[in-house]
């Protein structure tokens, strides 16, 4: 999923991404037969500003690489709409179209990409055939580039978490099955489903990382409630529109919260596990990152890193 062209570079993907409370990077190396390996990781703390930025692209030696960043959970909307019977380059102006009504802004203001959801390859005809449309307004994404520029940070791609979490996805994927993921973060959880390294499900929930932090056993496990109701509601409704997918489990991603995986193995059919992302990572280069504060912390940011080029529509 990309809002601009790529640039090549030696040394392959950096990406940088906000928090509220810093800057966090990363970036990989792949070989073939091998984990992919984390290259490094770097935490800036402080609020986010065209000097912080600059001066944590020098340490990072940005210049080397094909630089990324990753919107917020609330910069952008990401729909699934029926693909247009169109040529290829005129299914942006009919996505741009169908967006019209459905959108919480005018369509003028949107810079919008568009992702497909591949059908059953062996299904008798393509129907109900369905994309992602992903939409942010132009001045999130101006503000982006702005600030990227005032840093003296070339910026290739602007990425979104789905897509990150949906690389760390597919490195879990037993063979010919799916795998559900959920991911928290300040701006909520993260529901993603894969198979065969492509993205089907996206959903979005409303938990912060601090609400299933909260030490009050009461208020932690409302919030568990929730996170269950969401859950089965979207697994349900996902085993409907591709009866073709087996999901094999639900991952969850790393983090410091305690009790959600006992609690959700409880109430799911579907087998539940956390994730070490030693499990399907070389960490040897960073060795803070066997910490599950540091995994959650770099879970983004290591994601995005592991982008390949998506096959432009």
């Amino acid at each position: 999923m990309r809002f601009f062209k790529n640039t090549k570079k030696n040394e392959g993907w950096l990406t940088i991404a906000f928090h509220g409370d810093g800057i966090a990077a990363a970036s990989m190396r792949r070989a073939p037969a091998a984990k992919p390996a984390v290259a490094m990781t770097a935490f800036f703390p402080g609020s986010v500003s065209a000097e912080a930025l600059e001066k944590a692209g020098k340490e990072l030696r940005a210049g080397d690489y094909a630089c990324t960043t990753v919107l917020a959970g609330g910069e952008y909307q990401m729909l699934a709409v029926d693909a247009p019977n169109v040529p290829p380059e005129e299914l942006k102006t009919a996505v741009r179209w169908r967006l019209k009504d459905m959108l919480d802004f005018h369509i003028d203001d949107a810079t919008i990409d568009v992702l497909d959801i591949p059908v059953d390859r062996h299904a008798a005809a393509r129907a109900n055939h369905s994309m992602f449309a992903v939409a942010a307004r132009n001045s999130v994404i101006e503000r982006r580039q702005h600030l990227f520029a005032a840093a003296r940070i070339g910026l290739a791609v602007i990425d979104i978490p789905e897509m990150a979490q949906r690389n760390i996805s597919a490195l879990v994927e037993p063979e010919g099955r799916g795998v559900a993921m959920l991911s928290f973060g300040a701006d909520g959880g993260l529901l993603t489903v894969t198979f065969g390294g492509e993205l089907y499900l996206s959903r979005r929930i409303d938990v912060t990382l601090d609400q299933l932090l909260e030490p009050d056993h009461d208020k932690k496990h409302l919030s568990f409630d929730k996170i269950t109701l969401e859950l089965q509601r979207s697994l349900d409704h996902f085993d409907r529109q591709f009866h073709f997918i087996s999901v094999s489990k639900l991952v969850l991603a790393p983090s410091a919260a305690t009790g959600l995986e006992e609690y959700l193995s409880s109430n799911l059919y579907t087998p539940v596990e956390s994730m070490d992302l030693a499990d399907v990572l070389d960490l040897s280069a960073v060795p803070a990152l066997a910490a599950k504060t540091e995994q959650q912390r770099f879970f983004v940011a290591l994601g995005a890193a592991l982008r390949h080029e998506e096959k432009v529509l």
